[in-house]
């Protein structure tokens, strides 16, 4: 019997994390052929060039999509997914995968959507169903109704699909791909590489014997227009707090160069002794970094996610992850550096938090394998209201 083409599009940084082993298990599977596509800010080296760590994890490219425009605005952004739609449905005609597999909420994700959608190829939607309040819910609502499948990580973003009208059948709570790399360095104690010298980035090289902070904060589109002086009070706060910060490079969305200009700005007018500046990190490394942290500071997701399953406290700085289901290590704060140092403060007390599995066990890319090569190959549904 012929294999399955399964053709996962990849198009950022975060996305290669959120769904790694699901990659790892459709390649190993003997009914599955994996087809990865690689596009848009994942291929860009300004934000870490997560293609090469593609590619060192072993896996083969089978198409790339350069089609991210330049600009870091509404406008820009736009445009890039409309060029995606263009080179993704070239892309698609050429592989002729069996089911095309689309990864969470970022806008590039919607380029994948519509062209598997009018291609007539039956569509997978990892993610879909959860909330955040800004346009990236848009984006995951609106490809929940293109998608075919839905291989959600939470019970509630289950109900949440079902509610927009999709036929329970098609909807799996399969957990989160994400947390089973967590669930690969459980319980390793301390880092067993040198990030300066592994990484290179920017910065001084603090010493992190004595505990150290993450930061990843990206822009909200929403509120492009405050993205450097949100910047700005977490750079004033993690300074404050004179002690090591690891710093992670912004996603490739409107505002980021609001958020890089306020980076750079304060780097020139400050001495920071105790920060290093990272673009980028395999996906694995950059939770050992986190697991042994003294904490994760930002807006990222990773916080929501990995960090509940790790019980690494988390500072959650703003709106971006608004009304996502969240474990007891995160505590939720407004950009104000003495909000932001106060939380710091709390969660020093205690090195660790109280772990959450809301976000699945650890075993959620097999689940995806093995749904993928099992359900029925159908790209038009009845739709329930």
């Amino acid at each position: 019997m012929d294999k399955r083409k399964i053709c996962v599009v990849v198009t950022a940084r975060p996305s290669y994390s959120r769904i790694k082993t699901a990659l790892r298990a459709i390649q190993n599977h003997p009914q599955l052929e994996l087809q990865l596509v690689i596009a848009a800010s994942a291929l860009l080296d300004r934000y870490g060039s997560a293609v090469d760590y593609i590619k060192q994890d072993g896996f083969s490219i089978a198409a790339k999509v350069f089609n991210v425009l330049e600009g870091e605005n509404l406008t820009a952004a736009a445009k890039t997914t409309g060029i995606g739609i263009l080179e993704l449905s070239t892309v698609f005609d050429n592989l002729n995968p069996d089911i095309v597999v689309t990864v969470a909420d970022r806008f590039e994700t919607m380029a994948t959507a519509i062209s598997a959608s009018y291609m007539n190829i039956p569509l997978a939607h990892v993610q879909g169903g959860e909330v955040t309040g800004n346009i990236d819910e848009k984006v995951r609502h609106a490809i929940t109704k293109l998608a075919d499948y839905h291989f959600v990580a939470s019970e509630s973003a289950l109900e949440r699909v079902i509610k927009l009208g999709e036929k329970p059948d098609v909807v799996f709570n399969t957990g989160c791909p994400s947390i089973d790399l967590a669930a690969e360095i459980e319980g390793i104690s301390g880092l067993d590489f040198d990030p300066f010298q592994k990484y290179g980035g920017v910065g001084s090289k603090p010493d992190l014997a004595n505990g150290y902070w993450v930061v990843m904060q990206h822009p909200v589109t929403t509120e492009i227009g405050s993205s450097r002086i949100q910047i700005e009070a977490t750079l004033k706060a993690a300074y404050e707090r004179d002690e090591p910060i690891l710093w992670f490079w912004p996603n490739v969305d409107a505002g980021a160069d609001g958020t890089s200009t306020g980076i750079r700005a304060f780097r020139e007018n400050h001495n920071l002794k105790k920060f290093h500046f990272f673009k980028n990190m395999q996906p694995t490394d950059f939770l050992k970094l986190l697991s042994n942290s003294k904490g994760l500071i930002g807006n990222s997701s990773v916080g929501i996610r990995e960090c509940a399953y790790l019980g690494v406290p988390v500072v959650n700085i703003g709106s971006r992850q608004n009304s996502r289901d969240r474990g007891k290590n995160v505590i939720d704060v407004d950009y104000d550096p003495a909000a932001i140092s106060a939380a710091m403060k709390e969660h020093s007390k205690n090195s660790r938090t109280p772990r959450s599995f809301v976000y699945g066990g650890g075993d959620a890319g097999i689940k995806m394998a093995n749904l993928l090569a099992e359900l029925p190959l159908k790209f038009s549904k009845t739709i329930t209201y």
